[in-house]
């Protein structure tokens, strides 16, 4: 996928929700570059259940509908909107970019702590918060994918 198309989506995705900040667009363009190789694959390889460009697994996608955006109805009513949908299921992750952007911000908004300004720090963001501890992704994998697709 073009980069420079798939950052103007996310901006204006993040604009329309309200999750706007070049940080959360940086971070996004890296998890994106991370996950899917900047949406060479939008389907997990191997059979696994991760669906889209930034490789959303169906429960993370229930939980954070379940859990964070029924309890923000108008910020719920944004992803909505901006994506073009009437209801949120997670099988739209794998054709509806507007939709995998919102629900990768979604995924970092339920984090308290601040997204950092730079590389190593999206790195660490990434690996703590998305990929976690039980994931196979790396930091140093991040920054290396970072700067082979997104720079």
């Amino acid at each position: 996928m073009d980069k420079r198309q798939l950052r103007n989506l996310i901006r204006r995705v993040l604009i329309g929700i309200g999750g706007y900040s070049e940080e959360a667009e940086n971070l996004l363009m890296g998890t994106a570059a991370q996950e899917s190789a900047l949406g060479e694959y939008i389907r997990q390889l191997g059979n696994g259940p991760a669906l889209g460009i930034f490789q959303m697994e169906p429960e993370t996608f229930d939980d954070i509908v379940r859990n964070y955006l029924s309890y923000r109805p108008d910020l719920c009513r944004k992803v909505l909107i901006v994506s073009g949908v009437i209801n949120l299921k997670s099988e739209y992750l794998e054709y509806n970019l507007a939709l995998a952007i919102s629900m990768a911000r979604m995924h970092y908004a339920r984090v308290r702590e601040k997204i950092p300004s730079d590389l190593t720090g999206w790195a660490g963001y990434w690996k703590r918060f998305y990929n976690t501890t039980q994931g196979k992704g790396t930091e140093e994998e991040f920054v290396y994918n970072y700067k082979q697709y997104v720079l």
